[in-house]
């Protein structure tokens, strides 16, 4: 019988490009880097303090998620999404996210549903802060916590998938005015209703929820609409 292979072992620098990555999702949500501009790595790796390699390749991570794409001896271009990407992009969510919100009432464990509230209170405390990527990261945490009791890893996969493609950009310029801070306190009723028992409520609500923050994405489009120059015949 021939001796296993050994286990190939996770390098420095394949955890320093998933840090890397993340900061780049950060700064892609917060509106830093700017959909339709090009960035090269190593003027982005000066930026973070560290070399251009992990840059390239967390750049080429968020290319397979349609995040960015390359371009040749430039860099990396932010996606630019458009209204109807964005309503595409809910859409979907919807069709999993609100049947499965309703499934989950009545059927889901109290212990497990309360043990999320901590993070739905954290939205709230991160969004009345301004702290928009604590805000965004813990409204990632209770989403994908919510949906992982129906039992689904696939379905907790897409439904982040969904969430990164969509970026959440848009709710960049609403951390001041408030909106987010109202968007963020539906959590904590939502985990009532379906603490409840209440599934058509939280279907509802749930459906609501996404609404919400897609109706504060176009009102952040219209914002960008009127602040953006108009650009030059012939220029890229």
């Amino acid at each position: 019988m021939s001796e296993p292979k050994p286990r190939r072992l996770v390098s420095v620098q394949e955890r320093l490009r998933d840090q890397v990555a993340g900061a780049l999702r950060t700064a892609l949500v917060a509106g830093e880097l700017r959909p339709g501009a090009t960035y090269s790595a190593p003027a982005l790796a000066a930026e973070y303090g560290v070399s251009a390699t992990p840059v390239r390749e967390a750049m080429l991570d968020l290319a397979r998620e349609g995040l960015v794409e390359p371009v040749r001896n430039k860099g990396f271009r932010v996606t630019e999404l458009s209204g109807r990407d964005l309503d595409e992009l809910t859409e979907v969510r919807a069709l999993i996210e609100v049947p499965t919100v309703a499934r989950l009432a009545g059927t889901a464990a109290r212990e497990r549903l309360e043990a999320l509230r901590p993070t739905a209170e954290e939205t709230v405390v991160a969004a009345r802060a301004g702290d928009l990527a604590g805000c965004l990261e813990a409204d990632r945490r209770f989403h994908l916590g919510l949906l992982a009791l129906a039992g689904n890893a696939r379905l907790v996969e897409t439904v982040d998938d969904l969430r990164k493609r969509s970026r959440l950009h848009a709710l960049a310029g609403n951390a001041e005015a408030g909106t987010l801070v109202a968007s963020a306190r539906e959590h904590t009723a939502l985990l009532d209703l379906v603490l409840a028992g209440d599934a058509a409520a939280a279907g509802e609500h749930m459906r609501r929820h996404l609404a919400h923050a897609r109706s504060m994405g176009a009102a952040r489009e219209q914002d960008g609409e009127r602040e953006r120059p108009a650009r030059r015949p012939g220029v890229g």
